[in-house]
């Protein structure tokens, strides 16, 4: 009997001491898991207890003998009603018979599920020193909005506001990810992987260009709307190294290599000058010829655009001029030659939807949750915006009208498109024919 007090005796302690050993756990943190669920259970068993007495269990840290005890309550917290003191002198054993049986399950259940958290503790612990970085990872599965990806050793979990618009993530495709944040979640402490991140295009360029990976060329800004567009500003700090050469490649293979990696998102790749005035021209580019004045102290640009240029200046939706304004860092007032201000952006609005008027908070929520930020989307899913209970009334109201305003613009650059397009012809057509005719005065001629 001996013998087999000293095995069980050696088996359990062993067995306590090898598991905090190897998760690298205090072994009174196990201990005391075990008497909690030791309480839980003799709880569960008894049913209803007297709540005038404070229950709690001994537990032999040699051989996993444990026992419980009750003992009156004195004193308890005001405000949670924690019990913080009882009768020490009227403690009382109240193990239930069978108890054994029921406190060996709870015990290896307490112990599983430490060892799950140890390694769930020690993942977590190792992507924290990896936030910041690119990694390719794995869509597992869908969870609601959100994407699981496979990260090798644990899993990430990309939100909707961390993912790009229009893109679809097809189960076991592999994607390039950014490690953003560990934020506790109510399933504890969560890897938050991202694909909007402005920081996985420079990563990605890390990767396809080594004069960034070298450091002789210089990401100095990069201002994006993941899915759409990014504005990226470089310059050398070689001498003899073209930055923007460089990350374009020969051919362009290598902006390209960038481009299929975020789902064909246009990159525009600019110079950084310290000369400011080429700056802002060079961040609203494809617009040419246009008149720039500086408030530096202010930090406002004022922008003067021919008519002509207007357009490729504001850019589709106000796309250009609100990513010019996030690269500068200035705030940013386009005007007409006639000086009439078509359009602002203040560098803040991190979507096209930011820039409506009387949009709520809650609103935005919403259509950000459903990848629903530009006017583009809401023309295209105008059904399924309309058809959403938890949109007010009046918000619908305000992406109706811009949506009809849109519908009228595009149907006037059609019709101006379709004019030009027939006065060009006219005139062509009319080439066609006087050559046609010259041919045939002169194919007579030819045979004589």
């Amino acid at each position: 009997m001996a013998n087999l007090s000293n095995v069980m005796r050696t088996e359990f302690a062993a067995a306590i001491n090898q598991i905090a050993t190897e998760r690298k756990i205090d072994p009174e943190e196990i201990y005391e898991a075990i008497r909690q669920a030791l309480v839980s259970a003799y709880r569960k068993q008894m049913g209803i207890l007297d709540e005038e007495f404070y229950y709690f269990t001994k537990l032999n840290p040699e051989t996993g003998e444990s026992r419980i005890f009750s003992a009156p309550v004195l004193e308890r917290d005001e405000e949670t009603e924690e019990i913080t003191k009882w009768d020490e002198t009227q403690v009382k054993e109240v193990t239930p018979p069978g108890f054994g049986r029921i406190a060996a399950q709870t015990a290896k259940q307490v112990i599983l599920q430490r060892i799950r958290r140890s390694e769930k503790d020690q993942i977590i612990a190792s992507f924290q020193d990896k936030i910041g970085e690119m990694i390719t990872g794995q869509v597992l599965r869908m969870d609601r909005r959100s994407v699981v990806v496979d990260l090798g050793r644990g899993h990430g979990w990309m939100p909707p506001e961390e993912q790009m618009r229009g893109e679809f993530y097809r189960l076991n495709s592999r994607i390039a990810v950014l490690i953003k944040d560990i934020r506790e979640t109510p399933r504890g402490e969560t890897v938050i992987v991202s694909r909007a991140d402005k920081n996985l295009v420079a990563k990605l360029f890390e990767r396809e260009v080594p004069e960034v990976a070298s450091k002789a060329v210089e990401i100095v800004a990069i201002a994006r709307e993941a899915g759409v567009r990014t504005k990226l500003a470089v310059r050398s700090t070689q001498e003899g190294v073209d930055p923007v050469g460089s990350c374009v490649g020969q051919r362009g293979v290598r902006v390209q290599k960038v481009i299929e990696e975020l789902n064909n998102e246009k990159v525009d790749i600019i110079p950084h000058f310290e000369d400011m005035q080429l700056y802002v021209k060079g961040a609203l580019a494809p617009a040419e010829n246009l008149l720039v004045e500086l408030d530096e102290k202010k930090k406002l640009i004022t922008v003067t655009a021919p008519d002509d240029q207007l357009s490729l200046a504001i850019g589709r939706g106000g796309q250009n001029v609100r990513l010019a304004a996030k690269l500068l860092g200035y705030k940013i007032t386009i005007k007409t030659a006639a000086g009439k201000v078509e359009t602002q952006a203040t560098g803040d609005e991190e979507y096209e939807i930011d820039t409506y008027d009387g949009l709520t908070d809650e609103a935005r929520e919403i259509l950000v949750q459903n990848k629903l930020t530009t006017l583009n989307d809401l023309v295209r899913f105008q059904d399924k915006w309309l058809a959403m209970e938890d949109l007010a009334t009046d918000q619908k109201e305000i992406l109706r009208q811009r949506v009809e305003q849109d519908i009228k613009d595009q149907a006037a650059r059609d019709a101006a498109k379709e004019a030009m397009a027939k006065a060009f012809a006219e005139p062509v057509a009319e080439v066609i024919e006087e050559t046609k005719a010259e041919k045939q005065v002169e194919e007579p001629a030819e045979e004589k």
